[in-house]
């Protein structure tokens, strides 16, 4: 199971800089999804003073699912 950006087929990896709005944050865990219903969590770090933590549907940072044996 591998974690993609949809509109490129590059593999999203830790490290990786995304932007959510003009937002842009830094990757910091990806979870893959624990059950075929589910679709896994994307971690980040605002880049921003602030350094907030997110937690996302990986849709939200344009990236897809391949290759998921459990469904």
């Amino acid at each position: 199971m591998k974690l993609i950006y949809e509109d490129t087929q590059v593999p999203v990896q830790v490290g990786d800089v995304v932007h959510v709005g003009k937002w842009a944050h830094y990757v910091s865990q990806i979870v893959e999804p624990h059950k075929p219903s589910s679709t896994g969590r994307v971690y980040c770090i605002s880049m921003d003073e602030n350094k907030l933590f997110k937690e996302w549907y990986p849709s939200v940072i344009g990236a897809v699912w391949i290759d998921r044996t459990d469904q």
